[in-house]
């Protein structure tokens, strides 16, 4: 079977089809819409013509294998809705798109499974490189990324390990921060609320832990945590754990903005004032927190620097560079508002 046959049973054009149109060799045709500049004007005008007509895409992997470049770039990423990761996509979009790159984004889903999936189809595409969320990955994932050997950013988060590549900021020493400024508040039974419980979570309740610690005021009861997607309801709904196991907590640092919010809304419900009976924090500073009425106390991240800097980190390395420092530390802001 001819090419022009497979591309006539796949429904797809293929290069040899371009060429045929143009009346062309398939090399020159392939010169005229990779390297435009290197053939004639009017031998591009008709091989333009005939990619126009017949809807001809190019293959951008069989591209990256015969030159040993590509210009696709992956991105994984654990959620496509919540607004911290849509900041981060637009720093990354922001960052490469002088440069012509192509991203290849995924939703892992918070799944080690589903990154594993996306990883091993999108390593076909032969990328440049790729930037990851966090810096913990499944053993077959570590596989394939030595496997494929690659340029990758971690991003997030600050890296722990010898050769590994990040932009972010500590979350553990964010969650540190956001505890110690309750315990200097004189609030003394702190509870943490978590969901989701992916490493960034885990982490700041570790920073949780050792500032209480430290005070001599940790107690695992004031611990309300579940595996659970993190939404406002669920907040409300941790809410009504929380008091229910410590009823005389006095604040309640929770991992993110959506649950201070639930939090906070359920409060209002149960009568209780924020943050004169109880205190409310969250982390991230969503747009709504500022807004919300009392304003949310909560942790600034730098979402939409943190791709910008990975994905101009990563641009860099592919380029050859030797940046000066694989080690971004981005910072954190603690927005002190009326709900702590």
């Amino acid at each position: 079977m001819t090419k022009t046959a497979k591309s006539r049973a796949s429904g797809r054009a293929t290069l040899a089809d371009v060429a045929a149109r143009a009346g062309v060799a398939t090399m020159t045709a392939s010169r005229a819409i990779s390297h435009p500049d290197q053939v004639s004007e009017a031998l591009r005008a008709r091989v333009q013509q005939a990619v126009a007509e017949l809807n001809y895409v190019p293959n951008q992997a069989a591209r990256a294998l015969a030159t040993a470049e590509s210009n696709v770039i992956v991105v994984l990423v654990p959620s496509l809705s919540n607004a911290v990761f849509t900041a981060v996509l637009a720093g990354i979009q922001d960052a490469l798109e002088a440069d012509g790159y192509q991203i290849l984004i995924g939703n892992t889903r918070y799944s080690d499974a589903e990154e594993e999936k996306l990883l091993g189809i999108y390593l076909r595409s032969h990328p440049a490189g790729i930037l990851l969320s966090g810096l913990t990955h499944s053993d077959k994932v570590n596989q394939m990324l030595a496997t494929a050997k690659l340029p990758v950013v971690s991003m997030m988060d600050l890296a722990t390990e010898p050769g590994q590549v990040s932009v972010g900021f500590s979350q553990q020493q964010a969650g540190y921060t956001m505890t110690r400024y309750l315990i200097d508040k004189g609030k003394k039974r702190i509870g943490f609320m978590g969901a989701q419980l992916d490493e960034r979570t885990l982490k700041r309740l570790e920073g949780y832990r050792q500032a209480m610690r430290e005070a001599k005021l940790y107690d695992a009861r004031l611990e309300t945590m579940v595996p659970d997607p993190s939404t406002i309801a669920l907040g409300a709904e941790l809410l009504g754990r929380m008091l229910a196991v410590a009823p005389d907590c006095d604040a309640i640092f929770c991992c993110n903005d959506d649950l201070a919010h639930g939090a906070i809304y359920q409060c209002q419900r149960r009568g209780i004032a924020v943050p004169r009976q109880l205190a409310i924090c969250g982390f991230n500073d969503l747009p709504a927190s500022a807004w919300m009425n009392p304003s949310v106390t909560t942790i600034g991240t730098p979402r939409y620097r943190v791709g910008f800097e990975a994905a101009a980190l990563l641009r860099a390395i592919i380029k050859g560079e030797q940046p000066a420092n694989t080690r971004i530390d981005l910072g954190f802001t603690l927005m002190a508002r009326e709900s702590a």
